[in-house]
């Protein structure tokens, strides 16, 4: 077998009829605001009624997804488990990744942002635990100087992990959760990769899409990925056919996780639901909870192509592989995550 198919009529059957009524009423919902959309010309003299209303639908959208995750234990939304001083920040945050105008170099810089955001609510719930770090400082008068700074102790969560990586959009938001981990790590843990090559056929519709893991363009290591936590991090979840298909692969090869995390910027309710069902023993954490899918799957109002927008558009002649990935980050981006570059590079070599 050289290749997985995964089909979206397969990730239908995940959910329950409850779940397909709570996405037809968001999905109606935001028509609602896509009617409103047509009507919004700021130079019109009806421009200030027209933003009232679509501040107005937006509001009760929100409320409507958090009343409908209500019970979903395992999906974390920052704004909804967060406390209200700080979601200026990641609606702000999240804000910029939206803006067409916003360009590559800041788009990357928004979505480090986003990651850090994600890890800290990911992980506050840890237990009370601390440990220190002794620095030494640059400053030599009139001694050596050091510091002491205590850190939550956060080694039992990560220091088992293995990033999956979903490769294109999925690489570099893996080197940032990895970066976190090593940083928050008693002994500087470097997490494993295993890197996963999913594509899906854009010319099809959201709901005939195909979810094809190529296993030739894949780098894994099944004992490696036996018993250990599963961390996933892709900057959108559309349709969560990706993460499925990968998680479906490996458990059909006699392979189980400790547990299973997925760190989503922004994620589609059904995406979420679709995983919540699909995965046993899965956290989801997104920063933002967007309400429906275009035809194409993808999310609205969504950032558009978010792999596009982190590592510039390829040609459909020439698509670039990791290696030509990572060496386009430039040299900002490869010194701050060298121990994770290196950990690709085992993973890619042997």
């Amino acid at each position: 077998m050289t290749k997985l198919i995964l089909r979206a009529m397969d990730l239908d059957g995940f959910l329950t009829e409850r779940d397909h009524e709570k996405i037809r009423i968001l999905d109606a919902r935001y028509e609602e605001a896509m009617s409103v959309f047509r009507q919004y010309d700021p130079a019109s003299d009806r421009a200030e009624e027209v933003r009232d209303r679509m501040i107005g639908l937006y509001s009760e959208l929100g409320h409507v997804m958090h009343e409908m995750l209500g019970e979903e234990k395992n999906i974390h939304v920052f704004s909804f488990e967060t406390p209200p001083f700080i979601h200026g920040e990641a609606s702000r945050l999240i804000a910029k990744l939206r803006d067409v105008r916003t360009e590559q170099p800041e788009f990357v810089y928004y979505i480090q942002r986003a990651y850090e955001l994600l890890f800290n609510m990911a992980f506050q719930g840890t237990p009370e635990s601390k440990h220190h770090i002794l620095v030494k400082t640059p400053v030599g008068l009139p001694t050596q100087q050091y510091a002491i700074h205590k850190i939550p102790q956060i080694d039992d969560c990560t220091g088992n992990a293995v990033m999956c990586v979903m490769l294109r959009a999925a690489l570099l938001p893996s080197m940032i959760v990895s970066k976190e981990i090593q940083e928050y790590h008693s002994g500087g843990y470097v997490t494993p990769f295993a890197l996963f090559k999913i594509g899906r056929d854009d010319r099809q519709t959201e709901q005939n899409m195909s979810y094809v893991l190529d296993l030739k363009k894949s780098y894994f290591n099944l004992e490696m990925l036996d018993g250990k936590d599963w961390f996933f991090a892709d900057p959108m979840n559309a349709t969560g056919g990706s993460m499925i298909t990968v998680v479906k692969f490996l458990k059909d090869q006699g392979v189980t996780p400790r547990s299973v995390k997925f760190f989503n910027v922004i994620s589609a309710m059904k995406g979420c639901l679709r995983i919540a069902r699909a995965v046993e023993n899965v956290e989801i954490y997104t920063l933002w909870m967007d309400p429906s899918l275009n035809e194409k799957a993808y999310i609205l109002p969504g950032v558009g192509d978010a792999g596009d927008r982190i590592n510039g558009r390829d040609s459909h002649e020439t698509p670039r592989d990791i290696i030509q990935l990572i060496a386009d980050y430039g040299t900002r981006i490869t010194a701050l995550y060298r121990a994770q570059i290196r950990s690709i590079e085992r993973t890619v070599l042997g």
